[in-house]
């Protein structure tokens, strides 16, 4: 269970404990992840043939009613706290949850792999939920289960649809972002499986589960991972069973609770290959994933705002759609939310100054997509819990060459005058760039007052 800290507020701590419910670990075995492997290791050692006493039938029952309830409750917590009652507030809301999930992630150190593994799934859910509604409003959704849904709704009612119709809209969400968040969810459980693990970390379990796998260890894993995964959906997780009182309301209930389970299936399924199918929807947020909270060695921050050269290469090779990867790119831009940007600010008379200053991404669909909206967090190369919002051109971004070339122009006396102001110890100093391209804003994010980058400050 993750501990209550007193250097986070409210928000962080609900987020801080969400990620410990769905792929951490505890001793009560609760989260999403025990209750899989749970499951995985029972499966395991289970002769296929063995009969089951009723008494055995009915504590399986049970064990799988609490999976899905467990399953649905982290889904609908999700969807609440990324989304609220218009399209501009579900934006906002998830851009302070994938921000704060990157800003409580270590970039650095021993922990970066750990630490992301825990975070993926939800991250990816997030991106699923904002690219759903992004790909219904550009009128590329083609997918008949979730445009039955949509019937009679327009672009432009779509994006007021919780006030255009409550009703529509709430069964919108149960039939079609739930099972979606729970897709995300579970899309990589089945590395939990036993012969999974074996593969990633070896049968005496002293391998490194982030390695590099060889070509025939990754193929297998794929697979298992697949087979598993799909297994555990239909059985692990199931039908839920119906409280009720009439014979209409429990046959709804039946065809309701078929019908998305039966859409999870497809999400999955999809996914691998997607095409042009709605497994894009889940495709392309998991290669983004894969690269923001990456477990890879190879691991470096400084690259994150690449990682759309790395979707368009997966486009162009067939692994997903371009239609797909050119809708997420409109919603997140080069900069993924949490980013920290270093930048030339400009002087009075808008000369270039002779300092940087720091900032943090902070908010999605940026006009110019090389242009992230940002939060200030430094002024006069002082740190600040107050900072207005701003739009970084690339003419002040240090992340783009020819700016940072501007700054080579300083001395390197005042370089290191700069770094003595922004870096918290002589330690760090030596360590930092004396041209930094992008900050690393961990630590300035973990003091309590400086968590709150998303209220509603205008420049």
């Amino acid at each position: 269970m993750a501990k209550d800290t007193p250097h986070q507020t409210h928000y962080t701590r609900q987020i801080h404990h969400l990620l410990a419910k769905v792929y951490g670990r505890s001793v009560v075995k609760d989260s999403l992840l025990d209750r899989a492997i749970g499951y995985f290791e029972q499966e395991e050692f289970t002769p296929s043939d063995e009969k089951k006493s009723s008494e055995e039938s009915h504590l399986k029952i049970m064990e799988r009613t609490e999976r899905h309830a467990s399953l649905l409750s982290i889904s609908r917590t999700i969807i609440e706290l990324a989304e609220g009652d218009s399209y501009a507030e579900n934006n906002r809301k998830s851009a302070q949850f994938l921000g704060t999930i990157q800003l409580l992630s270590p970039t650095e150190g021993k922990r970066v792999a750990t630490s992301n593994e825990q975070s993926k799934a939800i991250y990816k859910a997030l991106l699923c939920l904002r690219l759903l509604d992004r790909l219904i409003i550009d009128g590329q959704m083609r997918e008949p289960y979730i445009n039955k849904f949509l019937t009679d709704i327009s672009a432009e009612q779509f994006i007021d649809f919780a006030n255009h119709d409550a009703e529509k809209y709430q069964r919108f969400v149960e039939q079609v972002k739930v099972p979606l968040v729970m897709a995300a969810l579970l899309q990589d459980i089945g590395n939990y499986h036993p012969k999974a693990q074996t593969i990633l970390c070896g049968a005496k379990g002293g391998l490194d589960p982030f390695r590099t796998l060889e070509i025939k260890q990754r193929k297998e894993l794929l697979q298992i991972n697949y087979r598993e995964t799909i297994k555990y959906l239909i059985e692990g997780i199931g039908v839920p069973t119906f409280v009720g009182n009439t014979k209409a309301e429990r046959d709804q209930f039946l065809i309701d609770e078929k019908d998305k389970l039966l859409f999870v299936k497809q999400l999955l399924k999809s996914s691998v290959n997607p095409k042009n199918t709605i497994g894009n929807i889940l495709k392309v947020p998991q290669i983004y994933t894969s690269i923001i909270l990456s477990t890879k060695a190879s691991y470096n921050y400084k690259l994150l705002p690449k990682v759309f050269q790395v979707l368009n290469k997966n486009a162009e090779l067939g692994a997903c759609a371009q239609s797909v990867v050119d809708a997420l790119y409109k919603i997140t831009g080069m900069f993924p939310q949490g980013f920290g940007i270093v930048y030339m600010p400009l002087g009075e008379f808008g000369d270039q100054g002779d300092c940087y200053e720091y900032a943090i991404v902070n908010r999605l669909y940026p006009k110019n997509l090389e242009q992230p909206n940002c939060r200030m967090t430094t002024r006069q190369l002082t740190f600040i819990g107050y900072g207005q919002n701003s739009v970084i051109k690339n003419a002040s971004n240090l992340y783009f060459t020819q700016t940072a070339k501007k700054l080579a122009a300083l001395s390197k006396e005042r370089l290191n005058e700069i770094l003595e102001l922004l870096s918290s110890n002589s330690q760090e100093r030596q360590q930092l760039d004396l041209l930094p391209r992008c900050w690393h804003a961990n630590e300035f994010f973990s003091i309590k007052a400086n968590q709150n980058l998303w209220n509603n400050i205008e420049s």
